[in-house]
């Protein structure tokens, strides 16, 4: 069983990394404003570019869909 994690847990996650979540986003091939509006709750992540971000960081169960532009 996947135990999900928070927003908090990922910002965590990238400050003991050392690494921010533009280049996170840049790493993983996502637009870093995506990925700070799922962080930060100003998108759900229902669909699209932002339901790929939030399973990408583990915030949410779901498959990643790989036809979506990016």
């Amino acid at each position: 069983m996947n135990v999900l994690r928070t927003p908090e847990d990922v910002r965590r996650d990238f400050e003991h990394r050392g690494m921010s979540v533009a280049q996170w986003a840049r790493l993983h091939g996502y637009s870093p404003f995506c990925v700070y509006d799922v962080l930060l709750g100003r998108t759900k992540g229902l669909r699209g570019e932002s339901h790929n971000i939030a399973v990408a960081l583990g915030i949410k169960v779901g498959s990643i869909n790989h036809s979506i532009n990016s």
